[in-house]
């Protein structure tokens, strides 16, 4: 358990780290693209959004381009439905002169336009219409990432836009999304590509005498697969990749442009993580996965950081006081059946009795009721005068020194009960604080040269454009 002074230590570190500048960033004419990455839950599609808004409020046309299936994005961008093709965004101020308009990735559908847009009208038919291709393009392993990356190219190819922003694909790795060009590359020169292929490149006379020689074994790996996979399966495989034979050279070198653009100087990466040991583990792994492929990281951005104005208030301070405030309360109760909790043994500390009527009447209470009863006054003898009475008045004052009556003990056992509670609720955001800084320190200590933005975490979920303005607020702000 940190105390305030180790705070105050790891936040001095923290402190020397460079700070992420988000504005001048998305005001640079130069950039023209940021990637959003890091682990899932992090923030990476509501970071993409509201870094989108924001540049667009300043005076640039954005595209934020979401790869996360998702309604998210959608609803706090106030649209019904986002697809394949650039919508506007109604709402956003028009007053610098920027436009905002979102898409997100239908995987399926770019595969389409690519095979529409570089194949003849009967060969695109006929890869359209082919089973193992419909397959393919729905859900084969690596397809949402390299699509992306085609969009991408796309997006950037039109130059319609100042800014593209790329929230990247929800995978478990944060890295298949910069892996897809190598895996395409690999899988369109693989071994069973090429055997596939053979018949369709083998032509003439040469390659006729050619395929004679080798029809014997070809023939008995196709019957082998056949077994495997299954004759039809077999067949529409080797339809697919005798039509998509010539696109093959096209998606290697479209993968390869897009490669070097995410490596050229107008694209920045951002990795968004949390205050949390895994997501700056992965956020870790990441930035050294950039580095090593010579990608441009402007810098981390660090979602739902807490704090507190009373930090001055360590968590064992606001215990203690609570303690003794409400000695009976969570942190001094044990568990269930233990003595001094719900099943201890009457007349032990903290013990509770039943009354008939099912009221619990803690010990404390009955002690405090006890020493608020007056103490009964003795009998004058018989021949005593009577004693005279003083007139009440209304304004007659109460005397300080008498005893509270139960009233008002249960009043304040009720103010010392709920201000203990709140001091608990400080000493575990406390926790939570130290934690958080701890989980940060740990990351700069290895990565100090890595810019940072911390955004302080909202009381609720972002669902409108009021939220991403807020969000971006807090980027910019964090920055400062």
């Amino acid at each position: 358990m940190a105390d305030i002074a180790d705070i105050a230590d790891i936040t001095d570190i923290t402190d020397e780290v460079p700070r992420l500048p988000v504005d001048p960033l998305l005001d640079d004419p130069g950039t023209r693209i940021v990637v959003c990455c890091g682990a899932g839950g992090v923030g990476k599609t509501t970071t993409a959004a509201a870094l989108g808004l924001r540049a667009a409020e300043r005076g640039r046309r954005v595209v934020v381009l979401t790869i996360d299936p998702a309604r998210r994005l959608a609803q706090s961008m106030g649209l019904g439905e986002l697809d394949n093709v650039p919508r506007p965004v109604p709402g956003t101020d028009p007053a610098a002169g920027g436009e905002l308009f979102a898409m997100m990735l239908d995987m399926k559908r770019t595969f389409d336009e690519i095979v529409e847009a570089h194949a003849d009208p009967a060969r695109a038919r006929a890869i359209l219409d082919n089973p193992f291709y419909q397959s393919l393009s729905a859900g084969f392993a690596g397809t949402q990432e390299y699509m992306a990356m085609e969009k991408l190219g796309q997006l950037a190819a039109r130059g319609e836009w100042d800014l593209i922003v790329v929230d990247t694909p929800p995978s478990r790795s944060a890295l298949d999304f910069l892996d897809a060009p190598q895996r395409l590359g690999s899988f369109l020169d693989g071994r069973f590509i090429r055997v596939l292929t053979a018949p369709a490149k083998a032509g003439g006379r040469a390659g006729r005498k050619v395929m004679s020689l080798g029809m014997a074994g070809l023939q008995l790996f196709t019957g082998t697969l056949g077994k495997v996979l299954g004759t039809a399966l077999l067949r529409d495989v080797q339809t697919f990749v005798a039509a998509m034979d010539t696109m093959f050279g096209g998606f290697r070198t479209r993968a390869d442009a897009t490669y070097r653009l995410l490596q050229a100087p107008g694209t920045a990466f951002l990795v968004v993580a949390a205050p949390e040991r895994d997501a700056l583990r992965e956020a870790a792994y990441f930035v050294e996965r950039l580095a090593a492929d010579r990608m441009p990281l402007a810098g981390l951005v660090l979602n739902r950081v807490h704090a507190s104005a009373a930090a001055r208030l360590s968590a064992e301070r606001a215990l203690a006081a609570a303690e003794i405030l409400d000695p009976a309360g969570p942190a001094a109760a044990g568990p269930a059946g233990d003595a001094g909790g719900a099943g201890g043994a009457p007349g032990a500390p903290g013990a509770k009795n039943l009354a008939p009527g099912g009221i619990v009447d803690h010990s404390r209470g009955q002690d405090r009721l006890r020493s608020a009863r007056p103490s009964p006054e003795p009998h004058p003898p018989a021949d005593a005068p009577p004693t005279p009475r003083t007139p009440q008045t209304a304004e007659t004052t109460e005397d300080p020194r008498r005893p509270a009556q139960p009233e008002e003990a249960a009043d304040r056992q009720d103010t010392d009960g709920l201000a203990a509670g709140l001091l608990r609720v400080h000493a575990e955001r406390m926790r939570q604080v130290a934690r958080e800084s701890r989980m940060r320190a740990r990351f700069t200590a290895v990565h100090p040269r890595v810019p940072m933005v911390e955004v302080a975490a909202l009381p609720g979920d972002v669902h409108d454009l009021a939220g991403l303005r807020a969000i971006g607020e807090r980027l910019a702000s964090g920055a400062d």
